[in-house]
């Protein structure tokens, strides 16, 4: 058995751009972040857009479900996902993720309605090989950093910083053109992740 899941990998010119943006937070938030608080920064290199978390499989099946996603894939086409906008999950004012993501306006858009039809598709197709289902939508989200304690203390930190609404987003949008089986071995240090297979998306 092996533990997996599918994403979409980020180029590195992103994850250079990513690292930058956190940067400048830790810069704007760590001076004003109470004792208490417990905040992990994700480091750029592991950052990717999960599409769906598969947890233990076997390891005959990994071939299959690459034929099957490629199969999958064939109707749909390369897509961009900005990335102009911070947010926390679940509410502000006791924040456990920080994400950059794309804004409301997008989430409203083709776009996004293009990448729930790849995201329900992948569904059908991992239902046929016996994968559990996910009800849970995909996130066009990329996780920044968790706060693991003191989340009161960091959602007054970062409301006094203003540094959610105010900080300058250098990023440009990340395509959305493969699809990738990872899997992830903990380690001591965290999560490794090893590319398994990846298939592509359409281009435009």
């Amino acid at each position: 058995m092996i533990r997996a899941f599918l994403a979409v990998q980020l180029p590195e010119p992103l994850r250079t751009a990513l690292a930058a943006v956190q940067s400048e937070m830790k810069r704007r938030i760590t001076p004003d972040m109470p004792r208490d608080v417990s905040l992990s920064w994700v480091r750029p290199a592991s950052m990717h857009l999960t599409v769906k978390f598969l947890g233990d499989i076997a390891e005959e099946l990994v071939m299959p479900l690459r034929e099957a996603i490629a199969d999958t894939l064939i109707p749909h086409r390369v897509l961009q996902i900005p990335l102009d906008r911070l947010g926390v999950f679940p509410r502000p004012q006791q924040p456990r993720v920080l994400w950059i993501g794309p804004s409301a306006q997008w989430e409203a858009s083709d776009g996004a309605a293009r990448l729930a039809a790849l995201h329900r598709a992948i569904e059908a197709c991992c239902a046929t090989l016996n994968l559990a289902p996910d009800p849970r939508p995909l996130s066009a989200h990329l996780t920044l950093a968790r706060i693991k304690a003191g989340h009161r203390g960091a959602g007054q930190a970062l409301a006094r910083s203003g540094v959610m609404d105010r900080l300058p987003l250098a990023v440009d949008p990340f395509a959305v053109d493969a699809i990738t089986l990872m899997r992830s071995d903990l380690k001591p240090t965290g999560s490794v992740y090893t590319v398994l297979w990846e298939s592509q998306l359409q281009p435009v």
